[in-house]
């Protein structure tokens, strides 16, 4: 027996070894058929569960969502062209907001600890959003970032740093590539993108900079959906990256890299916002969701049923963890650099229901079905250990007379049914159309693990 440890110890050892030698040795070309090639890093997949943090000037105003300077001034959208009129003088700029954008109450380490609470693991801070304002000293960005106006603090620096540690979460960084209002984007677009000078001398090169001087675990890229990948230089950054770059084994990006490679390239997909197939990819997904359903930025006039409840929230996590995707989860903080109770509330409940039920996500792969063949509103997770599958049966709502009928699951003389969180297993017999028939004792509502959402976990199906 112990030979037997001893050897699958070994082995396991030169799998890891192999994949890292791999990981390291290849070089990547700068087009997308070799990076594509590239392995996304294990570490991404069994994380499953991510907080964006969506973080700049707009939240000053924190009205409408976090487009607020597009939409006053080349949207012209009249309710906020309307606010402007009423609470601010005439010749007001949108950049008079920034020495507003005071942070006095940001903490991060009390940040890293709300986020440490959620049982997420990965973190994606909006670093610049398209206002073009990065939340730290940037060589690129002169007197418009957080450390030259505004906090006159390196808010990317010190997140990072509480919540490498405080927490064993992956710190990212989102990135516009576009900056709505700067001169020389400007004048490239108007150029038909024939000329980069924009790229040349502000995107790449603050690229660059965040990389080296931050470290990023996922590079998060947005702002591409005006021209091509070429415009961008995008494969020529990312060879960089993965061949050169301190981050070059560990790092994931998206696939915002052009009008042409979003749901096609990069390392993983999260084609649009709240993006949800509702159905197995080939490659590698992400949701990524407000939890403010009308803005990613905080909003001072938010009403109570415009954050999505714990029940949604727990339903989008199931369905898209089954689909083999992982959900990025997004909060807004305010100007002054508070998280808001709701948002704390939301991830606390949540880290509370993955501290019970994290078995069926955490690392995770998606098994034969996704959801359950007969009753609707269950979804499937499982986990493999060799030959042995464990399934996970995730149940959105409370079985009526406390019988659950699973019509995916084949079941064996051995087959073992339980409830994550709760001691001791269920009675179950085949069901006459296929399946498994599930009984709940009546005790068990008195002692459930969960208010919501609820894991059964089957031992022992046929494959």
């Amino acid at each position: 027996m112990e030979k037997t440890i001893t050897l699958f110890l070994v082995l396991t050892f030169l799998v890891v070894f192999n994949n890292i030698l791999y990981v390291s040795c290849v070089k990547y070309e700068p087009n997308w058929e070799s990076l594509d090639s590239r392995p996304l890093p294990s570490w991404y997949d069994e994380a499953k569960i991510g907080i964006f943090i969506t973080w700049g000037v707009f939240s000053v105003p924190s009205f409408g969502t976090e487009w607020f300077w597009w939409t006053w001034k080349e949207a012209k959208n009249p309710a906020t062209v309307d606010f402007m009129k009423k609470n601010y003088r005439p010749d007001f700029t949108y950049p008079d907001f920034a020495s507003q954008f005071s942070a006095e109450f940001f903490n991060a380490n009390e940040w890293a600890e709300i986020l440490k609470s959620s049982g997420a693991k990965y973190v994606v801070l909006v670093s610049k959003h398209c206002e073009g304002f990065p939340l730290w000293p940037s060589n690129y960005s002169w007197n418009w970032n957080s450390m030259d106006v505004g906090p006159r603090r390196d808010i990317v620096g010190e997140l990072a740093k509480a919540v490498r540690s405080k927490t064993d979460i992956h710190f990212g960084m989102y990135h516009s590539l576009l900056e709505w209002f700067n001169p020389l984007y400007i004048q490239d677009r108007e150029n038909g993108f024939k000329t980069q000078d924009f790229v040349r001398t502000k995107t790449m090169p603050e690229l660059y900079e965040m990389v080296n001087r931050y470290q990023p675990d996922i590079i998060w890229s947005d702002g591409d959906w005006t021209t091509t990948d070429v415009y961008w230089n995008a494969t020529n950054f990312l060879a960089w990256l993965y061949n050169e770059s301190p981050v070059k084994d560990k790092v994931c990006v998206n696939d915002r890299w052009g009008s042409n490679i979003r749901c096609k390239h990069g390392g993983f997909l999260n084609c649009n916002d709240k993006y949800n197939p509702g159905v197995l990819n080939k490659k590698k997904w992400e949701n990524c969701m407000e939890m403010d359903r009308y803005s990613w930025g905080y909003r001072r006039n938010a009403r109570l049923a415009d954050y999505f409840s714990m029940h949604e929230l727990l339903s989008e996590v199931a369905e898209t963890v089954s689909t083999g995707g992982n959900i990025l989860i997004n909060i807004g903080p305010t100007k002054d650099g508070m998280i808001i109770p709701i948002y704390q509330e939301r991830l606390k409940q949540l880290g509370e229901w993955l501290g019970v039920n994290g078995e069926a996500i955490y690392g995770s792969k998606p098994w034969s079905h996704q959801n359950d063949t007969i009753t609707k509103y269950i979804w499937y997770t499982s986990q493999i250990a060799g030959s042995d599958v464990t399934v996970y049966a995730i149940l959105l709502f409370w079985p009526a007379d406390n019988t659950v009928i699973l019509g995916a699951p084949v079941s064996s003389s051995s087959t073992i049914v339980s409830m994550l969180g709760y001691d001791g297993n269920f009675d179950w017999k085949p069901n006459s159309g296929g399946g498994i028939e599930v009984t709940i004792p009546p005790i068990t509502i008195n002692k459930l693990p969960c208010n919501d959402v609820w894991v059964l976990k089957l031992e022992n199906l046929q494959n």
